[in-house]
């Protein structure tokens, strides 16, 4: 009665997201994303509920939870299990080009093995909506989701708050730019509040969650795609780890904005353990003068004075071209609070 679509790693690629985007539209059954699954459909469209950014606890978890039928196209192990599958739970249909690796937390019912694209197509010529589908409370916690995520976007208080950034860079990109993420705390916001709306166009790690990975990322990303616009969003830890690639980016003449959000510390580590109660120890740095060090290697560096800029200011490196660095001063002083524990009271109202 209640089939739920969930999208993960492997189910992004071309082919593959044509032949969901159509299952999609004739179905219309509801659809969830692992972080890596982000940009495999359009997540405007009124059938995505959410993305599984956090582990549990979240809106889109009460979904998972409400599904009768887990249709998981593309599960890849790499990545953090987006539900655990319990005895007398929903039944999962595996759809993905090799058997599952059954354990304890996910030991589909049905594999269908072969190529993910022909795999969707075929179940798609054979499949009817039907009427005793029942997708009512699906769109009521998407509803719940969009409006818990909409709270964030007018607050204008600086150093800026991680859902105001998101949303503001989300509403300066196109439908075909690409943001490559670092790790780090940012990273959950991302998946979380940003909707993608065409495939790899969200380019994040959620496997080996790699340190300084963002930055070259992007420079590959706009060398493959050099019309688009493309910004390498990272924290400021994991830019120190891989600076050096501005020489690599001015000496190759690319048009790239490089978006740091500075915090002074390992903002993800920090924002665990308060969650297991731990003090916090270690985890503060200090940081270069980031114009500087932008200029130092020929790159253009601007630092945020205030949230309004943010916006004039990106536009302004967007229009000028070459490699440009914005520290962007954020505050995570929010971070435990609202994903921890307001996310999850609320959650579990649904």
């Amino acid at each position: 009665r209640k089939p739920l679509l969930l999208l993960g790693a492997a189910a992004n690629r071309k082919l593959t997201t044509k032949m969901a985007r159509a299952f999609i539209d004739k179905l219309g059954i509801p659809v969830v994303t692992t972080q890596m699954g982000k940009g495999v459909i359009d997540e405007d469209t009124p059938c995505f509920i959410g993305n599984t950014a956090l582990s549990d606890g979240d809106f889109v978890h009460r979904a998972i939870h409400q599904a009768d039928l887990i249709i998981n196209v593309g599960h890849d192990v790499v990545e953090k299990p987006p539900f655990f599958m319990r005895p007398g739970g929903a039944e999962v249909v595996h759809i993905n080009f090799n058997s599952a690796q059954v354990d304890p937390v996910y030991f589909p019912q049905i594999e269908v093995i072969g190529d993910i694209a022909n795999s969707l197509w075929q179940l798609k010529e054979q499949l009817e909506p039907q009427p005793h589908w029942s997708f009512s409370d699906f769109f009521r916690i998407r509803s719940a989701l969009q409006q818990h995520i909409n709270e964030g976007f007018v607050d204008d208080r600086f150093p800026m708050l991680p859902q105001r950034l998101v949303q503001e860079l989300r509403d300066a990109m196109p439908d075909d730019g690409i943001i490559a993420l670092d790790n780090g705390m940012y990273k959950i916001w991302f998946a979380r509040n940003y909707p993608a709306r065409k495939p790899n166009t969200v380019l994040l790690d959620n496997a080996l969650a790699t340190m300084g990975a963002g930055l070259p990322s992007a420079m590959a990303a706009k060398l493959v795609y050099p019309n688009r616009r493309v910004v390498a969003v990272c924290g400021d830890g994991g830019f120190m780890m891989n600076s050096q690639e501005l020489e690599t980016a001015v000496r190759l003449g690319l048009d790239l904005v490089i978006l740091i959000l500075r915090d002074d510390g390992y903002g993800m580590i920090k924002w665990k353990q308060a969650h297991m109660d731990f003090r916090d120890f270690g985890l503060d740095f200090g940081n270069p003068d980031f114009v500087a060090y932008a200029q130092a290697y020929g790159a253009q560096g601007h630092r945020l004075s205030s949230t309004a800029e943010f916006k004039t200011v990106l536009e302004n490196c967007f229009a000028t071209g070459g490699v440009h660095l914005i520290d962007a001063q954020v505050d995570y002083s929010q971070n435990h609070q609202v994903l921890n524990n307001d996310i999850r009271e609320l959650a579990a109202r649904l």
